[in-house]
């Protein structure tokens, strides 16, 4: 059984509890402070320090003990009720278990344990011993934590749609040559596991963690890392750790230690009815919901008062066994490749000798869209990550890659699709996973209702609410089998219900080729056919009452754009050209810099690549152009304006669209001579 931390006996006095306190700098310097505070309160007694480096005379009272080492303050017997660690990772596990076996209780600096095997020894040993530990993590403390899960369990933001754990924070090479172990993943053979997921930022880990109702090691399904590095060191110091947890929340842990400004870091929870957002250094909480935004500031408890209080581990607010799920992360990144070092094109060093500290180009806006997305840096396309998927080649020219969007999230209905789509000379003109919308995914096939299904993504448009509303009703599309050669790739695919139940079948064909020397076509073939053996209908917003909202079908969304020109033969401009049936659509301006060399830098300015896209009208039905600028940039051919379509056992939907992506500005007479020339090729 756990014993208490202090006798209550009355015919004695009570004794103060008997303080030991392992590593005296770096956050040891913060125990000290805690510490004399405490003991003027007359909470507690400080009877020994331990570290090879004595603290500065005067630093400590005369009653209180200097020693080496733990096993030399032990030795002493000096016998403490409480043994504070704040020592270098790799030595957390050792000295906690030897507190243990001394028979103290213990309070351990995060990361508690570099590995799962030593999470798993000190578990053992604390229970051997009848003995508490607590985890310094501070942000565990808050009272904003139980006030979060009060409210959303209460329904307060709508059902849970996932949690993202933020940081972008600044450190320079100075931090890194503090101490051996900085920035190393093992020193001489022992695990340290220092990077910005598992040390710097590691409370906004465990505080995601906490939020997500992630404790155990079971509470834990899967852990995906994505570790990148702008310093020259061992560890990680922008990434993203991706976590499902056994209920099928999922996680995202977005961070950097290379952001150009430091900014507090947070924890948001989606909802489907608004959000909330904790700013856990602050202890801070923002929500916002339809009926506007309200913000609460909460205080906090002292871990180390609340580990002398507690007769018991469900008394503790972060004990060992709640770190658990923390600890499964740690592992995965410690078990992961080394991370993957960031190109010198993209960092920008800023400041001088031990105070200079790398920029990652675009960093701010990449941690937010990871958060929005769930995605990783990967995934998302990031100029310095390795790109993976099939490619599109003119001419020896890579201008497209295909994503076989398994790793998009749920409820941005995951599905095949283009991107990046580039121009001969290298200027990306097609984006995905955008702030803005970030189920809009580069170039494909997406529609918002197949019988009640939404295979588009985010919300969903209802006759019933006249409005957009969060639904559980997405769907996905798996490619079944692929065909891939010079200038062809077809592909057999599957609509799939949220019940798992294919919807519909697809036969899809993607054509490229060049078109002179700044130009190429790119042509879309495609065939929904039911696969229910009834009849299916596929529909849009427009279909379910929303005025001009018929999107559905092909669509591409574009990057940022810059002196955007949108027409077609008889109309220009957006309000014009929305809805209007057209042989072709052309739009103009100069396009996000994304060309494939050093100048690439994903959403920072750059704006100054000049390109045309023309898309020409499919042959085999008037659908009207549906067309955004204003909010966002994105084309499509409504295959559902206002009314559904019935795609009928036997009588499948078909629908082909090419589309002209020349570097440059184009005129309507060069686009007419352009498409003349293409002839039946078109």
């Amino acid at each position: 059984m756990t014993q208490p931390l202090t006798s209550t006996a009355v015919e004695h006095p009570v004794r103060l509890p008997r303080i030991a306190l392992v590593g005296v700098h770096g956050f040891g310097e913060r125990h000290l402070e805690n510490l004399d505070r405490l003991s003027a309160e007359g909470a507690l007694e400080l009877v020994a320090v331990a570290d090879p480096r004595p603290p500065a005379e005067g630093t400590l009272g005369p009653q209180v003990q200097v020693f080496a080492s733990l096993d030399d303050l032990l030795d002493a017997g000096t016998a403490p009720d409480v043994v504070i660690v704040s020592t270098p990772i790799q030595t957390h596990a050792p000295l906690a278990l030897a507190a243990l076996k001394a028979g103290a209780n213990v309070y351990l600096e995060k990361p508690p344990v570099a590995s799962m095997a030593q999470y798993e020894e000190v578990m053992a040993a604390a229970e051997s011993a009848g003995r508490l530990v607590q985890i310094g993590f501070q942000s565990l403390g808050s009272d904003a934590l139980p006030a979060i899960e009060a409210l959303v369990a209460s329904g307060g933001i709508g059902e849970v749609r996932g949690i993202s754990a933020t940081g972008l924070w600044l450190r320079t090479k100075g931090y890194f040559k503090r101490s051996r172990w900085a920035g190393k993943r093992n020193l001489n053979g022992t695990d340290v596991v220092d990077g910005v997921a598992t040390n710097a930022l590691a409370h906004a880990v465990a505080t995601g963690l906490r939020l997500a109702g992630a404790r155990t090691v079971a509470d834990v399904e899967s852990v995906d890392t994505d570790l990148y590095r702008a310093n020259d060191t061992e560890s990680d110091d922008t990434s993203v750790v991706r976590v499902r947890t056994t209920d099928g929340t999922v996680l995202t842990c977005a961070l950097t230690l290379c952001a150009p400004v430091q900014s507090a870091p947070a924890v948001t929870i989606y909802g489907t009815l608004g959000q909330l957002t904790l700013s856990y250094t602050e202890d801070r909480v923002e929500i916002t919901t339809p009926e506007g935004v309200r913000t609460q500031a909460f205080g906090r408890k002292d871990l180390l008062e609340n580990l002398l209080a507690a007769r018991g581990e469900e008394d503790l607010l972060s004990p060992l066994s709640g770190a658990g799920a923390y600890v499964a992360v740690l592992e995965a990144i410690r078990t992961a490749d080394a991370p993957q070092p960031i190109h010198p094109d993209f960092i920008t060093w800023e400041g001088v000798g031990d105070d200079a500290h790398p920029v990652v180009h675009g960093i701010q806006t990449l941690i937010q869209r990871a958060a929005l997305g769930q995605a990783t840096f990967a995934e998302l396309g990031a100029p310095w990550t390795a790109s993976s998927g099939p490619t599109l080649k003119v001419n020896g020219t890579t201008v497209a890659t295909l994503q076989d969007g398994s790793g998009v999230r749920a409820t941005s209905s995951p599905r095949p699709y283009l991107h990046p789509i580039r121009t001969l000379a290298g200027t990306v003109v097609t984006d995905h996973v955008p702030e803005d919308h970030v189920w809009h995914l580069g170039a494909g096939v997406a529609l918002q209702d197949v019988d009640g299904i939404n295979f588009w993504g985010g919300r969903t448009y209802t006759r019933d609410a006249g409005a957009y509303v969060w639904r559980q009703d997405h769907g996905h599309i798996a490619i079944e089998s692929a065909e891939h050669s010079s200038g062809r790739r077809r592909e057999q695919l599957s609509w799939i219900g949220p019940d798992g139940s294919p919807v519909l079948r697809e036969q899809r064909e993607w054509r490229w080729a060049g078109v002179g020397n700044s130009a190429w076509k790119l042509m879309l073939d495609f065939t929904l056919e039911s696969a229910t053996g009834r009849t299916v209908l596929l529909g849009s917003p427009g279909s379910n009452g929303r005025p001009q909202g018929g999107y559905g079908g092909f669509f591409w969304r574009l990057p940022k754009v810059a002196d955007a020109t949108i027409w077609t033969p008889d109309a220009r401009g957006e309000d014009a050209v929305h809805g209007s049936v057209a042989p072709w659509l052309a739009w103009s301006g100069t396009f996000d810099a994304g060309t494939s060399g050093a100048a690439h830098v994903t959403g920072d300015g750059g704006l100054g690549h000049p390109a045309t896209l023309v898309f020409l009208a499919s042959p085999q039905a008037p659908d009207p152009w549906f067309v955004r600028h204003a909010g966002y940039p994105g084309v499509g051919l409504s295959l559902a304006w206002d009314a559904p379509v019935p795609a009928e056992p036997g009588r499948p939907v078909h629908r082909s669209v090419t589309v002209l992506v020349t570097d440059g500005f184009l005129a309507t007479q060069d686009i007419e001579q352009l498409i003349t020339t293409l002839g039946d090729q078109a």
